[in-house]
């Protein structure tokens, strides 16, 4: 049982700009392929930055109207300040490129982008090559997984694959991705691992349990029955 990874819910076919595209053609882009963002690449397809609609607005923001007067706009923090009047990729980007590696579990790929702040990440192979694009909603596609799915992987891979448990000790019902677990196992201290590989199963928005336990090893002073 593993996560899926980026290469399973990435865009392989990315649209990119070089840092002499001209923000007209960037803005051209967006509208003709109906994305947000792209990847700038070096002659050798490796990322130098991603540049955005937010990138664009930010090199808007700050023009003056018909009679000479402020947009009235927040001014932007220095770390989005790009250069003043960038008319390129290579000006509007934000740099360095923050990217995702095709072996990476949408988990990791998820904490990535919620620590760094991101949308979505370039994708490179070993050599440093842009292969691929995963957003957000990339990683939301497991959670199109059929309730059928998400229990078969559990049954099969958890239960009976891992945890090695008969078909009688665990019944498992999955209704929108809320997995409920009803049945008894040997030990306390089996639940928690049993619920943590569950949960772990792609697709699962939550997880409910009723357990039961024939003994208590959880606690220091009580021993398996023999």
């Amino acid at each position: 049982m593993q996560h899926r990874t980026v290469f399973e819910v990435m865009t392989h076919n990315v649209i990119t700009a070089t840092p002499a595209t001209p923000f007209k053609e960037i803005a051209r882009l967006f509208a003709d392929h109906d994305v947000t963002a792209v990847p700038v690449v070096d002659e050798d397809r490796r990322p130098l930055g991603v540049v955005s609609e937010a990138d664009l607005l930010r090199a808007t923001a700050d023009l003056p109207d018909l009679e000479g007067r402020g947009a009235g706009v927040r001014p932007p923090a220095p770390e989005e300040r790009g250069p003043t009047g960038a008319e390129t990729a290579g000006g509007l980007m934000s740099t360095p490129a923050l990217v995702a590696r095709p072996n990476w579990n949408i988990v990791e790929t998820a904490r990535t982008m919620h620590r760094e702040g991101v949308k979505r990440l370039p994708v490179i192979d070993e050599s440093g090559r842009l292969v691929g694009i995963v957003s957000r909603s990339d990683l939301l596609r497991p959670f199109l997984r059929g309730d059928s799915a998400i229990r078969d992987e559990i049954e099969h891979d958890v239960l009976a694959g891992i945890l090695r448990y008969t078909p009688d000790m665990v019944h498992v019902t999955v209704e929108d991705g809320v997995v409920t677990l009803r049945g008894r196992v040997d030990g306390r201290a089996d639940i928690p691992v049993l619920v943590r590989l569950c949960r772990s199963v792609d697709g699962v928005v939550a997880l409910h349990e009723s357990i039961d336990y024939a003994y208590d090893n959880l606690s220091l002073d009580v021993e398996p029955p023999r």
